[in-house]
């Protein structure tokens, strides 16, 4: 969990994935089109993948991808990040942490 932590602070953006989940490719195309540059870890291809996907099972995140974190705190999976976008709120929430310049 601790090393979940720290990944996700280092960037505006993070995003935990797994190079086979649909949903995971779906969140990231959806942060790429507006722009943003998130840091993108894919559990399946990292040699301690595993072990950072325990971590965020125990941060809460069911499933465990996708997990995105913005600004260093925990927004959730695709449920979350797509309420988000349809209240019109993860635009702003991008700005303030400063992955959007505009």
């Amino acid at each position: 969990m601790e090393k979940v932590m720290k990944l996700a602070s280092e960037r505006p953006v993070v995003i935990f994935s797994k190079s086979s989940c649909c949903m995971c490719h779906t969140i990231k195309t959806l942060f790429y089109e507006f722009g943003a540059s998130p840091a993108v870890y894919e559990l399946d291809e990292m040699p301690r993948g595993r072990e950072l996907e325990q971590g965020l099972l125990r941060l809460g995140c069911s499933p465990s991808v996708p997990a995105v974190f913005i600004g260093g705190d925990l927004v959730g999976g695709a449920n979350e990040v797509m309420s988000l976008h349809l209240n019109r709120s993860l635009v702003p929430m991008l700005r303030r942490v400063g992955a959007l310049w505009v």
